[in-house]
């Protein structure tokens, strides 16, 4: 009885341990390729792996032809044995005995995968194990999982191991596209891969493949046509490089291991080759780096992506990955305040803004042609990109805000507390990443059509005015000029698009971002290592790309249209009136921003909500917040007058306006410049003498004296034109003008 107990307890024991004896991972501490594919899971690009080896990570499957191949080459009887062959094992010995030495190992491809996995030295005790261990695989794995382990991890000469990297190094395709020829090949490579070598025993590895072709044959695996078609096929030459057709996306990719990104291969290509080729064109100019990414606006899916341009053009910098460096913004976020101050109620579409010189501490922002042009409206001044009508516009909304609407929006660089960046930020005095930037634009037309993604919504529900703000925004994008200075209204094979440019200061960075309802396109133009080229701007070198990119999309009738206006005009917004005791009006303006648009009553000229002596009026649907917005402050009397400076700017421009014949006493003149509270430097000549500074002044009369005085002293008098070189010393002044009528304005300012 005892020892029956102990056979079993040693049966028992030799069962556990044969349970136990496969590690959980049998390849835990190989490393693996970079592996990078498409969206149709062919191949973009990869990097070798940690130990130099190209090793591609295992997949599940293996090529139908390779494995037969394999089969009929290594181990005919895989199908049916448990891991070990008993008389593959007796024929190998009596051939071993017969040659006084191994010339056969008598292993399946089972123990060969345990071989591959332990790299122990081929002893008899070694082989024992390996045998063990096998048959235990097999209970773990099923025969095509055992067959895809050893493909991915058998040698294939060189540094080359495991089928997918051998058939893209060889061949220059996947596994799943190799010939018959081809298969047998790389099913025989792993064999002695020291001696059967493409560089070298080629006869000898040629006489192989065309044996197995023959055993192919005879098995019935293949036709005769078949097999004498691929003996005419000659083995492969040097090991080919491996497809780069997204390098630095590839470089963004976990490492180590195999990623099926969005990228879309076809697109991918013809994205690249339009950059290339442009790039290759400012690189004459002294514009080395070029960047690009598109985005499914659906999906928010990335599905082209060139982090920098022409990889076979030698430069430094080439290898930055510019579209995910931060690079100054420009005017590329001006969208975003425009948008989020329809929204909150700031302003109106047309809002008037002012465009005249400011000074604030120091910060006096110049528009890009250095003009002025008085007041302009909102969504023109976005169209034309604007910087003065922008910092105005970011002083009332406010830099906290906005600095947390642009983190909100998923812009990573802005590290800093608000304040560092202040009214700048709206000008390029921030970074941002092209694939951010053009993330959050993307972003931007998807909350625009949001009520797709969410059927259950209601229509009324979904048209707020968050809505109403971005479809302003994009209607004004559309009217950006474009490079090739055609017009879409006129021309209907002109592809529309709601499109940003935008230039860094020092002609450092190039912006543009392109939108269609389907796709964003951003592109980014520069060097990436930062040294400026005079003349690279947003529309000229950035400009022409996104509309290359944009022709090679796939073409759609659809724009982002109104869908707002059959919202029946009620009582609460009726025309002629701005604001009413109503259930819209008494909602909290935090609230506000999120109801449904409402129409009100605005003024043509001015675009404010239209005050009693506004002589034009016109209904426009506005964001429910917008009834908060000041009324029209600028008709008096049924005539439209600008404050001074204002006026002074505008009128240049605008020769229709007639301005007042009777003006208010504050408001008949002003100072343009210097703004109140400037710090101001006095220039000097090229011989150091002081040239002095400009001061100027506007009055609603143009015939109008003005008589100036210096910290009360009187220094002279002005007619018609009001100007006056002054060299003040150094110190706080005040500098003090008084008209004819008694009418005074006085500015502070301070000489460095």
């Amino acid at each position: 009885m005892r020892t029956r107990r102990v056979i079993w307890g040693v049966v028992a024991g030799l069962v556990l341990a044969w349970l136990c004896c496969l590690p959980r991972h049998l390849f835990k501490d190989v490393s693996y390729s970079t592996v990078v594919e498409s969206a149709e899971g062919e191949l973009l690009g990869a990097r070798i792996a940690a130990d130099e080896q190209w090793r591609f990570p295992p997949s599940d499957t293996v090529p139908e032809r390779y494995a037969t191949a394999l089969v009929q080459f290594e181990d005919r009887a895989f199908w049916w044995h448990p891991g070990v062959n008993p008389v593959a094992l007796v024929r190998a010995a009596v051939d071993n005995v017969r040659a006084g030495h191994v010339v056969s190992g008598g292993s399946t491809l089972t123990m060969q995968v345990i071989r591959l996995s332990r790299q122990k030295e081929r002893t008899l005790w070694q082989k024992t194990i390996e045998a063990v261990q096998a048959t235990r695989l097999e209970l773990r794995y099923s025969k095509r999982h055992i067959l895809a382990l050893y493909a991915a991890h058998a040698p294939y000469g060189g540094n080359v191991v495991g089928l997918e990297a051998a058939s893209w190094r060889y061949f220059g395709r996947p596994a799943s596209e190799l010939s018959w020829a081809e298969a047998a090949t790389l099913a025989i490579l792993p064999n002695a891969p020291g001696t059967l070598h493409l560089a070298r025993g080629r006869e000898q590895l040629l006489a192989k493949r065309n044996r197995l072709l023959g055993r192919l044959l005879a098995h019935g695996d293949i036709d005769k046509d078949t097999y004498e078609a691929s003996i005419e096929e000659p083995l492969p030459g040097a090991p080919l490089p491996l497809p780069a057709l997204a390098p630095h996306y590839v470089n963004r990719c976990p490492q180590g291991e195999r990623t099926r990104t969005t990228l879309q291969i076809s697109l991918q290509k013809a994205v690249s080759e339009a950059v290339d080729r442009r790039s290759n064109d400012l690189a004459a100019e002294g514009v080395a780096d070029m960047a690009a990414v598109v985005i499914d606006n659906a999906s928010g899916s990335v599905v082209a992506y060139v982090g920098n341009a022409c990889m076979d053009r030698e430069r430094p910098g080439m290898q930055v990955d510019v579209a995910a460096r931060p690079r100054s913004t420009g005017s590329i976020l001006k969208p975003f305040l425009y948008a989020a101050a329809l929204q909150e109620g700031v302003i109106l579409p047309r809002t008037l803004l002012p465009d005249v010189p400011m000074n604030l501490g120091g910060f006096a922002p110049q528009n890009f042609d250095r003009q002025f042009y008085g007041a302009v409206p909102a969504g023109e001044a976005l169209a034309r990109s604007l910087n003065v009508p922008a910092v105005y516009l970011l002083r009332q909304y406010g830099v906290p805000k906005f600095h947390a609407l642009l983190r909100e929006a998923g812009l990573s660089t802005l590290t800093e507390a608000p304040e560092h960046y202040g009214l700048s930020l709206i000008l390029g005095g921030a970074e941002a990443r092209l694939d951010e930037v053009t993330a959050a634009y993307a972003r931007m037309v998807r909350r625009y059509t949001r009520e797709d993604n969410h059927p259950s919504l209601s229509y009324r529900a979904t048209e707020s005015g968050e809505r109403i703000s971005l479809w302003y925004t994009l209607d004004a994008l559309k009217e950006v000029n474009r490079p090739d200075e055609l017009d879409w209204r006129l021309i209907r094979s002109v592809r529309k698009a709601a499109w940003k440019t935008g230039t860094s200061y020092g002609f450092r960075d190039a912006w543009a971002v392109g939108m269609t309802p389907a796709y964003t396109i951003g592109v980014w133009a520069g060097n990436a290592q930062g040294q400026g080229v005079p003349g690279l701007t947003g529309a000229r070198a950035a400009g022409p790309v996104m509309f290359d990119i944009l022709n090679l999309l796939p073409e759609s009738d659809e724009w982002f249209e109104m869908r707002f206006l059959d919202f029946a005009r009620n009582d609460n917004t009726a025309s002629g009136s701005t604001r009413n005791d109503n259930s819209v009006i008494s909602t909290e303006h935090s609230e506000r921003r999120d109801l449904p648009p409402v129409w009100a009553a605005v003024c043509r000229q001015s675009g404010m909500l239209a005050g009693p002596e506004c002589p034009e009026k016109e209904d426009l649907l506005i964001p429910a917040a917008g009834l908060d917005t000041a009324p029209c402050p600028y008709h008096r009397d049924g005539e439209f007058v600008l404050p001074p400076a204002m006026e002074w700017y505008y009128r240049p421009h605008h020769p229709e306006y007639a301005g007042a014949r009777k003006t208010r006493q504050e408001k008949a003149l002003a100072f343009i410049y210097p703004a109140s509270g400037s710090r101001l430097t006095l220039p000097r000549q090229l011989n150091g003498a002081v040239e002095g500074v400009v001061f100027r002044a506007a009055h609603h009369k143009k015939d109008a004296t003005l008589w100036w005085h210096l910290d009360q002293a009187f220094i002279g008098e002005t007619k018609f034109i009001h100007e006056l070189r002054l060299a003040p010393e150094k110190g706080k002044h005040t500098l003090t003008v008084v008209d004819d009528e008694g009418n005074t304005a006085s500015v502070g300012f301070t000489i460095d």
